[in-house]
């Protein structure tokens, strides 16, 4: 078995609703936490939406009263959407790894996809995510996570070629003195979702320690997809030191 597991998820092909992303990361958690699956890791684009964690203010919130999904990451508010993506893994932490810990790696992970594309981002200090510093420092993947039983879930968003104007209606991340910007913006090319997925496959599988693992779809608008089954037949296992392709 692999020691790591790629779901590219769907809505009959397109981006997928927030609401039953959710309701998966919820059930993949507990099978989680009971032992009844391998660490896993939901890759996506969303329906657009704005999320809010539990230290959003409402002087964060749409000023032109979009809806909003309250969650139970931490953080503050955040868009997800097209062209953005949206990572959620579900992995047990092992021991001595605490929240912190986990939410370095995951920075590094994108910051080394970054560096793949060419383009040099870092940390801020103080601030979660990966930027580019600058005046104003840009953000270009946001991290909000939550761990319960020793299991992580919610995740990151790296915007790809995302509408940026969505995060003009909110306080991004709670943050005023900062602005949001996207890879293709930063590389001034198209990078898509599709050319930043298999990098984020190698990355994160680096940085988790996993030796192997595999990728397979999923479509959400199936109720027989809801069952996390072994490895299909088109899945792919891959062993990190063989690239990610």
């Amino acid at each position: 078995m692999p020691d790591l597991r790629f779901l590219h998820v769907t809505f009959d092909g397109g981006p997928v609703p927030y609401t039953p992303a959710w309701d998966l990361q919820r059930q993949l958690h507990a099978e989680r936490a009971d032992g009844h699956i391998e660490d896993t890791v939901l890759l996506l684009e969303h329906d657009p939406v704005f999320t809010a964690g539990k230290r959003t203010q409402p002087e964060d919130r749409p000023w032109d009263g979009t809806p909003v999904v309250e969650v139970d990451r931490g953080g503050k508010i955040t868009w997800h959407g097209p062209g953005q993506l949206t990572g959620y893994p579900i992995l047990a932490l092992p021991d001595g790894i605490y929240v912190v810990d986990y939410v370095r790696r995951l920075e590094a992970a994108i910051i080394a996809v970054c560096a793949d594309l060419g383009l040099a981002a870092d940390r801020v200090a103080g601030r979660s995510g990966v930027w580019l510093p600058g005046t104003p420092d840009r953000k270009v993947a946001a991290i909000g996570i939550r761990v319960a039983r020793g299991v992580t879930m919610h995740g990151f968003a790296i915007n790809c070629d995302a509408d940026l104007s969505w995060f003009s209606r909110i306080v991004p991340c709670g943050i005023t003195d900062a602005s949001v910007s996207s890879l293709s913006l930063e590389l001034g090319r198209p990078v898509t979702v599709a050319e930043v997925t298999p990098l984020v496959h190698r990355r994160l599988a680096e940085v988790l320690g996993a030796d192997t693992f595999d990728v397979a779809p999923m479509n959400l608008a199936s109720d027989e997809t809801r069952a996390i089954a072994p490895a299909s037949s088109d899945a792919r296992v891959v062993g990190v030191g063989g690239g990610a392709a």
